[in-house]
């Protein structure tokens, strides 16, 4: 997608339950798709594209029907969390091509109180990395340690970024661990993956969210405030057989690119939303981003430098993955919900960045410690 915007997000909608035993995910991707097409003015009616990821039930096809809709551009990615930071560009783009005016984007899951899925034992490389504990968290930490061996970065400082998620998840009523915690009580949590502890760690839930796309066409008839989709990125970083480098994650390759096709610098990027899987995701992701020199993330993190309304680069105002919302690990869609809302003024005022106008969405899929899809976007209010 490029700088010139041809794509507004003209609906936003985060389902506000954290615990849901009584609904179907089809059903939770229902309710979040009329959310969102509530939020834009627009009906089932007026969709002519759909598109989701591997949390869709029977994928496009069935959830299509599922929903009543009548669409000529369908499009389904699956990259783990970074998945739907890609959709929303892939949206873009085929508004820009003509293939529809209208996107509509689901995601939903059940993780918390549903069945949770056994390890993909049909991988080409289940079978070597399984039988030596290749969990997610071991890999996480695997990247952790990595880090902090090269560079000297502490556990502490990969605590501060659990403290300010913290401090911004008291002011979401939805958020799933709303109380304050301090790095101290990041390091006096149990010990999950040395050296990650349980509150260097996302939280479980239940529940989804869903954005609207629409042509800038759509988006001038519109009552509602819409963002624009300045520019995007996607890639894919892998062990390339065995030389992985854990200290860094594919937003080395994404996050330039996505700015530079949008016209802007770090410097210009007034909030970001960071996939924060784990503490130490956010930690690299920031480095490879470009706002500060690989290694100095620790750093960077500290004083309060992620905290809304006033640090230096705001990040996941809502509390991010670590405290607010984790459905179906499919982080990057409630990531750009948030900005979203930053950017329209939307946000809790507590934690309101004044005057946003420049928006950064960074969703990380996979593993740190082997292969990974990674996708940056960028968003711009709508003056």
């Amino acid at each position: 997608m490029s700088s010139a915007a041809t794509a507004f997000v003209a609906g936003a909608f985060e389902h506000p339950g954290r615990r849901l035993p009584d609904k179907s995910v089809a059903q939770i991707h229902a309710e979040v798709a009329l959310g969102a097409l509530s939020d834009a003015g627009l009906s089932l009616d007026d969709v002519d594209g759909y598109l989701c990821s591997g949390d869709a039930p029977g994928g496009a096809t069935v959830m299509a029907d599922f929903l009543g809709l009548r669409v000529r551009y369908v499009a389904s990615t699956d990259i783990g969390g970074s998945s739907y930071v890609t959709l929303a560009d892939q949206a873009a783009t085929a508004i820009e091509n003509g293939d529809c005016e209208i996107a509509l984007i689901t995601m939903a899951g059940r993780p918390r109180t549903g069945k949770r899925r056994s390890a993909p034992v049909d991988t080409p490389f289940h079978a070597f990395e399984g039988i030596y504990g290749h969990t997610t968290v071991a890999s996480y930490a695997l990247a952790a340690r990595r880090h902090m061996h090269e560079f000297g970065t502490t556990a502490a400082q990969l605590a501060e970024v659990k403290v300010a998620a913290s401090r911004h998840a008291q002011h979401n009523p939805d958020a799933m661990l709303r109380d304050p915690v301090t790095a101290d009580d990041v390091l006096a949590s149990p010990m999950i993956a040395d050296p990650l502890h349980r509150l260097d760690c996302c939280v479980i839930t239940d529940g989804g969210g869903a954005l609207v796309v629409v042509s800038e066409a759509v988006a001038r008839k519109l009552s509602r405030q819409c963002v624009k989709v300045l520019g995007s990125a996607t890639t894919v970083k892998h062990t390339d057989l065995g030389r992985i480098d854990l200290t860094h994650t594919g937003a080395v390759v994404t996050g330039p690119l996505a700015l530079e096709r949008a016209g802007v610098r770090t410097g210009d990027i007034d909030y970001a939303s960071i996939y924060d899987s784990f503490t130490i995701t956010v930690v690299q992701t920031i480095e490879d981003l470009g706002f500060c020199a690989k290694g100095e993330g620790g750093k960077f993190v500290e004083d309060g430098t992620l905290r809304a309304p006033h640090g230096a680069l705001p990040v996941n105002t809502d509390g991010g993955s670590l405290c607010n919302n984790h459905p179906a690990n499919r982080g990057g869609l409630i990531r750009t919900l948030e900005a979203v809302r930053q950017l329209r003024g939307e946000a809790a005022s507590a934690v309101q960045v004044p005057d946003c106008a420049v928006a950064l969405v960074h969703g990380t899929g996979g593993y740190l410690g082997s292969r990974m899809g990674s996708a940056t976007m960028i968003l711009g209010r709508d003056e």
